[in-house]
């Protein structure tokens, strides 16, 4: 009943630049926190950046400076501004969020996105 569809990977040099989005639909609440997860081919999946509701982020410490997390919560939209890309961003992103549900209101669950290949290569 809740679909997180994630868009804009593909491949960029190193120095570059991507924008990913996360768009979330179905039976809706509401959201409570969002997060951009991503994993490197033999790697275990990692949390890149968390966005709260109310718009407070965290983010790992090899992203921070670089990257930028956002939400429209009107759109149940999530943003990725990734800036000063390297190698080793190189990664499926996964979109992940804690939804209440229309029927369940008082209770939430996780969901997550098909993912986006971001792949940095010179």
């Amino acid at each position: 009943q809740v679909q997180l569809v994630e868009s804009g990977g593909g491949l960029v040099q190193p120095g570059g630049s991507l924008r990913l989005s996360c768009a979330a639909s179905g039976s809706i609440f509401s959201i409570n926190a969002m997060g951009w997860y991503r994993q490197a081919p033999g790697k275990q999946r990692e949390l890149v950046a968390r966005i709260t509701s109310g718009g407070s982020t965290n983010y790992a410490d090899s992203v921070k400076g670089r990257f930028t997390i956002s939400r429209d919560n009107a759109k149940n939209t999530m943003y990725l501004q990734m800036n000063s890309l390297k190698p080793e961003d190189t990664a499926v992103y996964y979109c992940n969020a804690d939804v209440v549900d229309r029927t369940w209101t008082w209770t939430s669950s996780r969901h997550w996105g098909q993912g986006t290949q971001v792949t940095v290569s010179s």
